[in-house]
């Protein structure tokens, strides 16, 4: 199933990195072009959150390995982290920024590559990192002004947050952390030589093009949408049906709807809560950067300790 696994998502690499060279060059030739965040909630909503819908499936395993009877310890623990983060943005913003943007880096380098790589070490663990860490570099390499102003809409205020980030930018920080990501790619794509292993550097290619040609916002929801979760979702669905992707694939769309739309009618509550006090744009990056927040951090909890009980 490994094998399929690299052949598949090789091949979604390939899809991801020729449909994103032929949307940027459009992009770029109608720059008149304007696409709404609310387009890129909606995607997010609808793509992006659906992939970390069987989570009440994987706690449920979990707590089978814990010996708990109970599921709805699974969902109170779940909803009680995603507030406890949620509130912790509210009162330490530039913090809980700085740790979910970390966390992030490490969850989508591990996520995006670990289906090539069998291998546990500390050291590939610090390689999946830095590849990460590409998605947070470009955009601020490639539009800093408009990545830090969305870091304002997200409550940030503490003057010496960007007191940091322009003395990061003045002295080239960002373009050391980008060689260390390319440094990253290197070493995981040599590691125990495959060819399939070229679907690292046309992600790494896709993240380049997507943050020179487009917005912040835009740019992560290519990303997240089409190249993460999708992939993501596609190794849901070969665990669902390691006989058939389709058939997989439409169990997974089944088992992730409910919580998929309850999760969409909250967003839209809260969007509705917030326009009452923000502008519409500003509402829906709070709800896009916060709410993926608190959903990332009981997400990457629980498949760590998932890893680490099925370890034992």
């Amino acid at each position: 199933m490994s094998n399929k696994i690299k052949k598949i998502n090789l091949n979604h690499s390939f899809i991801f990195f020729f449909v994103v060279n032929i949307f940027c060059v459009l992009f770029f030739k109608y720059s008149n072009l304007n696409i709404s965040p609310i387009l890129c909630l909606l995607l997010i909503l609808i793509i992006g959150v659906s992939h970390g819908s069987l989570d009440h499936i994987k706690g449920k395993k979990l707590l089978e390995l814990f010996n708990i009877k109970s599921n709805y310890i699974f969902y109170i623990t779940y909803i009680l982290i995603s507030a406890a983060v949620i509130a912790t943005w509210m009162l330490l913003p530039s913090i809980t920024l700085i740790i979910f943007l970390i966390i992030a880096s490490y969850h989508f380098g591990k996520e995006d590559t670990e289906f090539l790589i069998n291998d546990r070490s500390y050291f590939t663990q610090m390689l999946y990192f830095f590849k990460g860490f590409l998605i947070i570099l470009t955009p601020l390499y490639f539009h800093f002004q408009e990545t830090i102003s969305i870091f304002k809409l997200l409550l940030i205020d503490n003057e010496m947050f960007y007191l940091s980030l322009n003395f990061i930018e003045t002295n080239k920080l960002i373009q050391i952390g980008i060689v260390c990501s390319t440094l990253s790619s290197i070493f995981l794509f040599l590691k125990n030589f495959e060819i399939k292993k070229f679907a690292i550097f046309l992600d790494y290619f896709s993240i380049l093009i997507l943050n020179y040609y487009l917005s912040p916002l835009l740019a992560f929801t290519t990303y997240f949408c089409f190249l993460h979760s999708i992939r993501h979702s596609i190794s849901l669905a070969i665990e669902l049906d390691s006989n058939s992707v389709v058939s997989g694939f439409r169990l997974f769309v089944k088992k992730a709807l409910p919580l998929t739309i309850l999760t969409g009618i909250f967003s839209f509550i809260t969007l509705y809560l917030l326009s009452n006090f923000y502008n519409l744009d500003s509402a829906i990056l709070k709800i896009i950067f916060i709410g993926l927040a608190s959903l990332t951090f009981p997400h990457i909890l629980l498949e760590y300790f998932l890893e680490k009980k099925n370890e034992k």
